[in-house]
């Protein structure tokens, strides 16, 4: 018989279960939803009076959380009695590549995972249904099934996987339109029925056929596939990128014209340092992984060199920022403008401004960093997570500001690595003018005109461009 879903709890409050739960609630009003995390700081945050205070910024999340806490969406630490009163369960943990043992560098961490199923397993005394959230290897579900089974407690898991396919900075808009949701599950009649739960939940707003149903293991496996080939049209323009520098050519150009041919398209054609995010790497390191613990060592190969060039993009960005500087760097004051790895969040996950940064600071730069979203706290964290230096040393060579023109008061370059619009919108004689000369100006989101900053009296280098 199908399932009626009444309450829903979702383990892990991070950048996946915070924003999709709210989406949830907000549109299932006669859904009760629960969020638990241990990390208590994270809870009082989202719980916080203040809408603005909540730990992930994304345009719209705010008003959406305003709308749905205390009425159908509560945020606890109380991870148990989510756990016992709900009837379906996301498992939105963290899963981040392997630091250590089998698998470092490349293969996911599925500890939080497994500690989640074996928590499930202690406390669950009527069926669930429980659905993947985190981004997983493919046949994760099995080792989670097989878990879940051996409790004894004669309990029944259902097991889906329902991966996320939203992009920072447009996360609200992406649950509220999704080009589609993915839902996989067992090919059983239990199976079945589980899928139509999940399938009924998102049917709240979602359109039928944005809905598509797969097996568990082709779901899984799709949300790593997503990211490779985004990741991979990325890393294909920026290797133009630099072709065009040394032809004299204009790597947008060049993406216009590829782009116009309805068989490529122009999404994901947009040259730069590079891209990062919580992600793209860590997917395709897992799908290099997995390929090689099958031995398809060529198919490996392929989707690694991905990743070969996203980190050349960033080290030979920050070579070209000392080269310019007439070889050297050491002493000088650099302002760096923006640290998120891309526009509209605080997320700085893999930025590609933690590496320029890190490779400056190795050249004895000192740094001028300044965000608008993300905190002073968070990137020291960034910097120290490295192991580059010691935190003596980072503070020594790095001041975060709170002004973009406090920053680049007597600095010899300036160096854009975020995208964020209002960039575009500051007074660039002004910033020109509290340098030190020559002003070098180094665009790697090509954001700024040629024309206009050299006229305004800039050394400007902006990526992609002869």
């Amino acid at each position: 018989m199908l399932k009626e879903i009444k309450n829903i709890c979702c383990i892990g409050a991070g950048y996946v279960g915070g924003p999709t739960m709210t989406m949830i609630a907000a549109k299932c009003p006669h859904i009760n939803v629960h969020v638990v995390d241990i990390n208590v700081d994270r809870i009082n945050a989202w719980n916080d009076p203040n809408t603005d205070h909540i730990p992930i910024y994304e345009p719209g999340l705010a008003s959406l959380v305003n709308e749905a806490r205390g009425k159908n969406l509560f945020f606890s630490t109380d991870v148990d009695q989510a756990i016992q009163d709900a009837d379906m369960i996301f498992i939105s943990v963290n899963t981040p590549t392997k630091t250590y043992g089998v698998g470092k560098g490349m293969a996911a961490d599925l500890k939080y995972i497994e500690l989640c199923a074996r928590q499930i397993a202690a406390v669950a005394t009527s069926d669930k249904i429980i659905v993947e959230k985190s981004t997983l290897p493919v046949r994760t579900a099995e080792a989670l099934k097989r878990i879940l089974d051996n409790t004894g407690n004669g309990v029944n898991f259902d097991i889906l996987s329902n991966p996320e396919f939203l992009a920072e900075g447009t996360a609200v808009n992406d649950l509220l339109n999704p080009d589609r949701v993915l839902i996989g599950g067992e090919e059983t009649d239990r199976g079945k029925l589980a899928q139509q739960a999940l399938v009924n939940v998102y049917s709240n707003w979602v359109s039928k056929d944005r809905i598509l149903t797969t097996n568990v293991w082709s779901s899984e496996l799709s949300k790593l596939t997503a990211n490779a080939f985004l990741a991979q049209r990325v890393s294909s323009i920026n290797s133009l990128s630099e072709l065009c520098e040394v032809t004299e050519a204009d790597v947008d150009e060049v993406a216009r014209a590829i782009g116009s041919d309805s068989r490529i398209g122009s999404k994901f054609l947009k040259a730069s340092v590079g891209f990062g995010g919580s992600c793209f790497q860590k997917d395709i390191l897992n799908l290099v992984y997995i390929s090689k613990s099958y031995g398809l060592n060529e198919v490996a190969d392929y989707w690694e060199q991905v990743i070969i060039m996203n980190d050349y993009q960033k080290r030979r960005f920050a070579k070209k920022i000392v080269e310019t500087l007439f070889n050297t760097v050491s002493g000088k004051r650099i302002a760096i403008l923006g640290w998120a790895f891309k526009k509209d969040t605080n997320d700085t996950r893999e930025s590609a401004a933690i590496y320029v940064a890190d490779y400056l600071l190795s050249e004895q730069a000192e740094l001028v960093i300044y965000d608008p979203k993300v905190t002073k706290d968070q990137i020291f964290s960034d910097l120290e997570y490295l192991g580059s230096r010691s935190t003596e040393e980072n503070r020594d060579l790095v001041e975060v500001s709170n002004s973009p023109y406090d920053a680049v008061e007597n600095a010899h370059a300036v160096a854009i690595l975020t995208e964020w619009d209002e960039f575009v919108t500051y007074d660039w004689s002004k910033i020109y003018n509290s340098m030190l000369k020559p002003a070098f100006l180094f665009d790697g989101r090509r954001l700024l005109s040629d024309e206009l900053m050299r006229e305004i009296g800039f050394e400007f280098y902006k990526i992609g461009k002869g």
